[in-house]
């Protein structure tokens, strides 16, 4: 084990590779992720509302029903991963990340149904992403928060494009790791992750509020709501994770980039302005180019107005 985490600390090409292999394999899983957790919230609210139906029956009635019996578990894990059209279970050798869609040239080795090209492309973002995060933090503790914030806020990206949902299942278990890990801040050495615990607790209220401050100004100004309270949760973690130094510049990278995608997305799909367009992704984005070059790019923005003077 020694003579591994030295190889690895004194080999920078060599880190980098193993987290890519690393990353590829993470998003895999984090495809399984994408897809089940939405749908693992929706069996959880209808069978609330199920059970609350139930419970508002009247008793008069003299009848007393039992709940429905209890559909096959379905998580993470379990069921096996299938071919949504054929059902044919998924085999190792057909779920090596990438190479496995390319080799069957997108299509399903059973029946030939079309597979979507985004399972591959999840996976190369995650592998290239986390190489980066190698490549920038070095071998150690920081690298690992990092790359655990970076798979997070993939998973969250892609679910709140499919479904404009940022599940709290995610959001605030990222919220406390990010505090958890601020009472290790001095073992990161300065690095970006993790900030010292009062930074971290500042930075998760203010990512919450300052955002939760735009929701109702907006909706008592508009009478509509402009964003989710995902996006709360979302940058609250942020804050957590890198400190609230970085909500400010987080927030204006993320509303210039929406506004330029969402404005073209307007002009070349001709989307209807009271259509919803999921702001996670954006805070997702900005968050992970904070994490990456946060203080660079702060301290080029301050410079100009250092050389202007």
């Amino acid at each position: 084990m020694d003579l591994l985490v030295a190889a690895f600390a004194g080999s920078p090409a060599l880190l980098v590779g193993a987290v890519l292999l690393l990353g590829l394999l993470v998003g895999s899983f984090l495809n399984v992720v994408i897809h089940r957790v939405p749908i693992m919230l929706d069996r959880e609210w209808r069978a609330e509302c199920e059970r609350l139906a139930l419970e508002a029956q009247p008793q008069a009635q003299g009848q007393v029903q039992a709940p429905a019996a209890g559909a096959e578990p379905y998580n993470l894990v379990v069921p096996r991963s299938a071919c949504p059209a054929c059902r044919a279970p998924i085999t190792a050798l057909q779920n090596i990340p990438v190479v496995s869609w390319l080799a069957l040239r997108g299509k399903c080795a059973n029946c030939g149904t079309g597979i979507s090209a985004r399972y591959p492309l999840v996976e190369l973002l995650t592998g290239l992403m986390s190489a980066a995060v190698a490549w920038k933090f070095g071998f150690g503790w920081p690298m690992l928060a990092a790359l655990v914030l970076t798979w997070y806020l993939v998973a969250l990206t892609f679910i709140d494009l499919d479904t404009q949902l940022l599940p709290d299942s995610l959001t605030l278990p990222l919220l406390w790791i990010g505090l958890v890990l601020s009472l290790w801040a001095a073992d990161a050495g300065g690095a970006a992750v993790p900030v010292e615990p009062r930074t971290a607790l500042i930075g998760a209220s203010a990512g919450y509020l300052s955002l939760w401050s735009v929701y109702w100004l907006f909706k008592l100004t508009t009478g509509k709501e402009g964003m989710g309270y995902g996006d709360f949760k979302l940058l609250a973690a942020l804050g957590a994770w890198l400190g609230w130094k970085m909500i400010l510049p987080i927030v204006l990278c993320s509303a210039l980039v929406g506004a330029v995608v969402g404005g073209a997305l307007m002009l070349r799909l001709g989307r209807d302005r009271s259509v919803p367009i999921a702001f996670g992704p954006y805070l997702a984005a900005a968050g992970w180019l904070m994490l990456m070059w946060g203080d660079e790019i702060v301290d080029r923005y301050l410079g100009l107005f250092r050389t202007a003077s």
